[in-house]
């Protein structure tokens, strides 16, 4: 089979993949393509919550079609048990000749060792081609194996100046319809939501995806509420017990403050304190992380943000703007960090620009020293 073949059914493998964004956590989203004799024959994605894997799907898909077939896969088959048999056993008893691999799984209880029980078996092995993009599709949960925190994504949706709200508080709507339809289509693609009680408090906000079709699997909705002001009649307390609803608050509460949100179905997370008052948001991640959480999605409000850019937590910023000023005495997307010098200032690189209706969406990642 030519390199070009082998591109055009990794770059379907990769597409396959995203489809299972914001579905698989605690899982990586994977996708496989079978091919024998230059024709499909199988075609699968890691399911929501994270099982069947990609590769039970094409080769149930595929059938006897796949002895003898080459697999396009974009992460490491898996090589020990969980809830499902190892896929790169399923791989070799199906008969499968020769498997192109994207990316290596980060899992200490895999890392190589799919690759070589599938080499062992006889099985030919390729690695590496669009390994960066499949790097990049699963950051999430690389980071959360490896450093123990979820990859976060600051979303921000602000004037030309920077503001979320004038003096009075109002923000509904700055920006268009068609901003706002993205934004719904990013929460698809994470596994929870963060804001903070400030939030809260001014927007009551659901914080569900709400594009027919998308919301598969339920977000998990997390508030970062140190001093517990969250409400008992906000709309992310009435559904906890049909839709996950986390208050992430600071130790030391009594019980009998804590149970009111936990008859209504909230899961209650105590986290120690950060600096200024806060919760350690640091801390909070790496609960999450505990929890399988993959991918956040901060939406505000600038405390939050001011909070996870100080601790140098964002590793992706999607900011819309909208073609309107508001002035200074309007409410700013980011707190005080504060800064002394420039040279402490968080910095990021922009990595793609499009326009959204009136509006336009700039996104940005961190850029590493």
């Amino acid at each position: 089979m030519s390199e070009h073949d082998d591109a055009a059914h990794m770059r379907a493998a990769l597409g396959l993949a995203r489809r299972g964004l914001g579905t698989t956590w605690p899982n990586p989203a994977v996708g496989c393509v079978l091919v024998k004799d230059g024709q499909v024959v199988g075609r699968g994605w890691t399911q929501p919550g994270g099982r069947p894997h990609a590769e039970t799907e094409a080769l149930a898909r595929a059938g006897e079609a796949a002895r003898g077939a080459t697999a396009y896969v974009t992460l490491e088959p898996c090589s020990h048990w969980g809830r499902t048999p190892p896929c790169c056993d399923a791989l070799i008893r199906a008969g499968v000749a020769r498997v192109v691999v994207a990316a290596g799984d980060p899992d200490g209880r895999v890392d190589g060792r799919g690759l070589a029980r599938l080499r062992e078996a006889g099985v030919q092995v390729e690695t590496g081609l669009f390994q960066a993009e499949a790097v990049a599709l699963n950051a999430g949960f690389s980071r959360r194996v490896t450093l123990g925190r979820p990859v976060v994504l600051l979303k921000l949706a602000t004037t030309l100046d920077g503001r979320i709200a004038t003096a009075r508080g109002e923000s509904q709507w700055i920006t268009g319809p068609e901003a706002r339809r993205y934004a719904h289509a990013l929460r698809a693609r994470h596994d929870a939501m963060l804001v903070g009680s400030g939030t809260v408090l001014a927007d009551d906000p659901d914080l569900t995806c709400r594009l027919p079709g998308m919301a598969r699997v339920p977000l998990a909705r997390v508030v970062a509420d140190a001093r517990l002001r969250t409400p008992l009649t906000a709309r992310l307390v009435r559904t906890a017990r049909s839709l996950p609803s986390w208050i992430a608050t600071a130790t030391g509460h009594k019980p009998a403050e804590l149970a009111p949100y936990q008859q209504a179905g909230v899961e209650v997370l105590t986290v120690p304190r950060g600096k200024p008052g806060g919760l350690d948001l640091g801390a909070l991640l790496a609960t999450l992380a505990q929890r399988g959480v993959t991918r956040v999605m901060a939406e505000g409000g600038a405390g939050i943000a001011a909070g996870l850019l100080r601790d140098g937590l964002v590793d992706r910023i999607a900011w819309f703007h909208a073609p309107g000023i508001i002035g200074g005495d309007g409410l700013a997307a980011v707190q005080p960090l504060p800064l002394a010098l420039l040279s402490a200032m968080p910095r990021f690189h922009r990595v793609a620009s499009r326009p959204l209706g009136a509006d336009w969406l700039t996104e940005f990642e961190r850029r590493e020293p």
